[in-house]
């Protein structure tokens, strides 16, 4: 099968968010034609209480699902829809805001104070734009991982690897979402169906990605046509997201958190936040 090309590489950028969560940002609030259905992705990491604990206090969604990922620490949950939750160690969130919900995250270090997960924000299509929200938790035991003869680790968040299925369901961009740990100086070959626009994410350790493109901690790796996904760990292995979904293929008009098609649409929305009627659930 034929390897996917590298046709970007970029290291994710410092950006301060919610209350002043520091934070590094790989992609977002640029074309979103490029990482169709995906619309931005947060990597929050830190040691020092200080530039996370503020958090992301009460603010609205609508037309995208939130995906959170938690590495180290936990997160705690609550929204409009009376949902309350927490999630640790490899435990994820994910929330259909839909026709709009309203929520708030705080984040909490570890015994240690360390702090580190993931959000990435999925677009919706203009037909579940206005759909019921939707809160899914899931727990670390609950994501299965598949262990393979090379030494590699793949945890299955969402969709299906190797005839294994995640636990996440019945998502709108179809997405299959990896966490992937390939031991050092292996080869790893991932496929991916030719149709969806894929991305990785480096995390840990170094590798080359597609024609020997090298990527180290907080790379962003953009992959062109084709259908295998082709990594060569470094001396110290790699670990890294695996992202992949089917482009919606559809306008998108996007302020901050609210991300419609129209700007009539967009403009609606935040008439309806100033009236006290952007919730519709």
């Amino acid at each position: 099968m034929a390897i996917r090309t590298v046709r970007r590489m970029a290291k994710a950028k410092p950006t301060l968010e919610g209350a002043g969560v520091h934070l590094r940002r790989a992609f977002g609030f640029g074309d979103p034609a490029e990482f169709d259905p995906f619309l931005l992705l947060d990597d929050f990491r830190s040691d020092d209480p200080k530039e996370y604990m503020a958090g992301f206090p009460w603010h609205p969604h609508r037309g995208i699902e939130t995906i959170t990922y938690v590495l180290a620490g936990t997160v705690e949950h609550g929204d409009s829809m009376g949902n309350r939750g927490v999630i640790g160690t490899g435990d994820v969130q994910w929330m259909t805001a839909g026709s709009g919900i309203i929520h708030q995250e705080m984040p909490q270090g570890d015994p240690a104070g360390r702090m580190h997960g993931f959000q990435l924000w999925a677009n919706l299509p203009a037909a579940l734009k206005m759909t019921h929200p939707r809160y899914q938790e899931v727990k670390a035991g609950d994501i299965p991982v598949v262990k393979e003869p090379d030494g590699s680790e793949i945890r299955i968040v969402c969709g299906c690897y190797a005839g294994v299925n995640g636990p996440v369901s019945s998502i709108a961009s179809n997405p299959v979402y990896l966490d992937i740990s390939v031991s050092p100086g292996r080869e790893k070959r991932i496929s991916v169906e030719p149709e969806r626009n894929v991305f990785a994410y480096v995390f840990e350790g170094s590798g080359k990605f597609g024609d020997s493109t090298p990527a180290d901690n907080r790379s962003l790796v953009g992959f062109g046509e084709g259908q295998d996904v082709l990594v060569n760990a470094g001396e110290a292995g790699v670990r890294f997201l695996l992202v992949s979904g089917k482009p919606l293929k559809e306008p998108v008009a996007w302020r901050g958190p609210v991300v419609m098609n129209t700007r009539e649409e967009l403009q609606l929305a935040f008439e309806e936040l100033d009236k006290g009627t952007f919730l519709k659930h």
